[in-house]
């Protein structure tokens, strides 16, 4: 009896990633999940320069300032609760000081413009189609750092406008990138704050403009990363507490699906080395003196160094 219904996945044929690729991955918190797979198995990858972005407006914007290197001032800055902070970044970039909150965000412009000239595949997962539009300034927003809710129109963007938007992200990246794989995929977690019929309205309006620009042929593609979670996990179990984040279990089952379709047969291979390689790294020993423990050691040296070697960028 099969208990569970699958997400029929077929395996990547083309821009596969491997351990040569660098891979740029924007926008909600289930980036940041698949990133720390990425950076513990010790791929070239990068998350979210400006913090968690949860939809695609936000992300074109960014995206654009970068590619322009159009830096910010003082006037791009908001003050609160003791702490200065900007509507296009994420609160984890706050800071106490002004001109340190600006340095940090100038010097963020940088990065993300060199790692979108350089990165091999953008890996965007979007979280909410629910945006809100600072009133005094007539923008949307990223974020609102918890300002008073007066101060924001909520508005629910049209699946024309995601569309507009996910292919300006495309022709901008391309602009400076023109070989460059895009992967989208829609995030697991269930906005329920905008309410449960509001979210799945969100999250239909994100699939919906998402299948209308993926395009294999151009290298624009889509993961089922929500339909899994929706689908094959159909269960408490595998939910935080809080019943709307997926847990470890969940995040590690639609990481084992990515990596069967996405990650070359090489790629694999070096993956199950350094998996090899950060277990033993983690080994506690009886006795670190002991002679079974040194020889230990010594073969744990030879095998770092053997992946080291083949990929210099790699280090424990």
């Amino acid at each position: 009896m099969n208990l569970q219904t699958q997400i029929p996945l077929k395996l990547q044929k083309h821009n596969q990633i491997d351990y040569i690729s660098k891979v740029l991955l924007l926008g909600s918190c289930f980036s940041e999940n698949i990133s720390e797979k990425f950076n513990y198995f010790k791929f070239q990858s990068i998350v979210n320069p400006f913090g968690i972005l949860f939809h695609p407006l936000a992300i074109e914007h960014l995206i654009t300032r970068a590619i322009n290197k159009d830096y910010y001032s003082e006037d791009d800055l908001y003050f609160h609760n003791e702490q200065w902070f900007c509507l296009d970044a994420h609160s984890k970039l706050n800071k106490t000081s002004k001109d340190e909150l600006l340095s940090v965000l100038n010097s963020q412009i940088d990065e993300t413009h060199n790692n979108l000239v350089n990165t091999s595949h953008v890996i965007i997962t979007l979280g909410t189609s629910w945006v809100y539009r600072h009133i005094e300034s007539d923008n949307v927003v990223a974020n609102c750092h918890k300002l008073p809710q007066k101060q924001f129109l909520k508005e629910l963007l049209a699946v024309d406008t995601i569309t507009e938007s996910l292919q300006a992200i495309i022709a901008l990246v391309r602009s400076v990138n023109p070989e460059v794989s895009f992967l989208f995929t829609v995030s697991p977690v269930r906005h329920l704050k905008d309410g449960f019929v509001e979210n799945t309205q969100s999250k239909a309006h994100l699939v919906t403009a998402i299948h209308k620009v993926i395009e294999p042929r151009n290298g624009i593609y889509y993961f089922p990363s929500y339909e899994i979670m929706m689908d094959e996990l159909r269960d408490y179990r595998f939910y935080n507490p809080d019943m709307l984040h997926p847990n470890d279990v969940a995040i590690q089952y639609i990481w084992d699906k990515f990596k069967k379709v996405w990650l070359s047969a090489e790629a694999l291979q070096t993956l199950d080395m350094v998996a090899a390689i950060q277990t033993k790294k983690s080994h506690r020993p009886f006795n670190i003196n002991s002679e079974a423990h040194q020889k230990f050691l010594s073969k744990l040296q030879l095998e770092v160094e053997g992946v080291c070697a083949k990929f210099p960028h790699i280090s424990f």
